[in-house]
């Protein structure tokens, strides 16, 4: 089993449940995945990490840093930037707040960003794409440029497409019908 079918499956095992559940866009479904599950454990943020950056450079995005929405890209950002240290290549990680706070700098975008950088916004589940449609504009008001959008999960609802048309790029790391398929058959 290939690095990528053992994150499929840890997703699927910790992750991903059946019922009925309202997500955060207000939509029901009946399939909820608790990315955070995953990307928290050390076993997530140990795969996480490398297989994240070996699909930023299959994509070809040559960024500064990696980061997006808080709290579910942070885990994500910071395996990456990790890996990336550990490879060699070091990117920064950053996060973005859902809103300034009224101390403190008063910036949305927190970290190690820099005015011009080029980054990738990460995501933990795209399902309308709004949380990742927040965190590139909050960059590109703080004078960075996004290089394109990358998801842990795509749950194939039309957020992707919604992110294509708002003119990024769109990577996912897996999508929903993937793990579906690993999950286990009985109710949980």
């Amino acid at each position: 089993m290939n690095a990528h079918e053992r994150l499929v499956d840890l997703l699927a095992q910790r992750s991903a449940r059946r019922g009925e559940f309202v997500l955060s866009s207000g939509r029901t479904a009946s399939l909820y995945i608790d990315a955070r599950l995953t990307t928290m454990s050390p076993e997530g943020l140990a795969m996480i990490g490398p297989i994240g950056l070996e699909t930023l450079r299959a994509a070809g995005w040559l960024v500064d840093a990696v980061g997006g929405l808080t709290l579910g890209a942070d885990p994500i950002a910071y395996a990456i930037s990790y890996a990336s240290m550990l490879s060699g290549s070091p990117l920064r990680a950053f996060t973005v707040r859902k809103e300034v706070k009224a101390h403190g700098t008063g910036r949305l975008v927190e970290g190690p960003f820099q005015e011009g950088d080029r980054v990738a916004i990460v995501e933990d589940v795209i399902t309308t794409g709004s949380s990742a449609l927040k965190a590139a504009s909050a960059v590109q008001a703080a004078g960075g440029e996004v290089a394109g959008i990358l998801a842990l999960v795509d749950r194939e609802e039309g957020g992707r497409a919604a992110l294509e048309a708002a003119g990024f790029e769109v990577r996912a790391i897996v999508r929903a019908e993937e793990i579906v398929a690993r999950m286990p058959r009985t109710t949980r």
